[in-house]
């Protein structure tokens, strides 16, 4: 099933304003300052890092139902990081922090399925360019 969304960018870099819609419930506007000096709003890391988080706890979500657990639950945030390198504006690392609720499931076992997922839930697979993905897997 293909996942649509769009954005519309008016104006220069940094006097201009953009709107994104992601499917038919996400959308949001952006600018100059909400990405690159701190102004509270929207900007495109926010989505990637939701993106991730989604598709990370659903696919760690997965793992783990498939070795035989009932999952609770799985929490997960992520801080994407956007520095310029060489000049250019570069998402350099992104951190996930994970806690999950899986009855009867040690600690070594969750952070074991957790680094699973992060080699294999998709949109961590399009994000394989990005230098550094940590991850900080624990039980609640």
């Amino acid at each position: 099933m293909p996942a649509k969304g769009n954005a519309e960018w008016k104006g220069g870099l940094k006097d201009g304003t953009g709107t994104f819609q992601a499917g038919d419930t996400i959308n949001g506007a952006y600018s100059y300052k909400t990405r690159f000096e701190d102004e509270p709003g929207a900007n495109p890391e926010q989505l990637i890092a939701a993106a991730h988080t989604a598709c990370f706890s659903m696919a760690l979500s997965a793992a783990l139902e498939a070795d035989g657990h009932t999952v609770d639950s799985v929490k997960t945030d992520a801080t994407v990081t956007l520095r310029m390198v060489d000049g250019n504006p570069t998402i350099t690392k992104i951190a996930l922090v994970t806690v999950g609720t899986v009855p009867g499931l040690d600690e070594a076992g969750f952070k074991a399925a957790a680094e699973g997922a992060k080699a294999n839930c998709p949109v961590s697979k399009a994000l394989a360019g990005v230098e550094e993905i940590t991850l900080e897997a624990s039980l609640a």
